[in-house]
């Protein structure tokens, strides 16, 4: 994990660590769809929604409570990255960007199903 958290100081502080892994993953997910977003208008705000859902990935990363998930986990992120900078635009590669979106949805929508 980057020793630097710049956007969620609050959620670094310990708050990260009380959700449930649907809780942030759901919360990934929202940073995801940002960046997705940002990424096909190619819009300048971009980098900054991708540099949080880093930051997010990497909070769940340093959760000791999901080192059984972590290769899972560390895959999702590099994955992202490969989507976004290693592979040529298409529209494949939009669907791709778009059913990455809806897996992380998944799970916002579970942390939510009972509250």
């Amino acid at each position: 994990m980057s020793s630097e958290i710049k956007y969620h100081k609050g959620l670094a502080a310990g708050r990260w660590f009380e959700l449930s892994l649907a809780e942030q993953f759901g919360n990934i997910g929202s940073e995801v769809h940002r960046t997705i977003n940002w990424f096909l208008k190619k819009d300048e705000r971009f980098n900054n929604a991708f540099d949080r859902t880093l930051e997010l990935f990497d909070l769940t990363i340093s959760d000791k409570r999901w080192m059984g998930r972590y290769k899972e986990i560390c895959r999702s992120r590099e994955y992202f990255c490969t989507l976004l900078f290693e592979t040529e635009y298409s529209p494949e590669l939009e669907r791709e960007l778009h059913s990455f979106d809806k897996y992380f949805t998944e799970f916002a929508i579970y942390a939510r199903k009972d509250k």
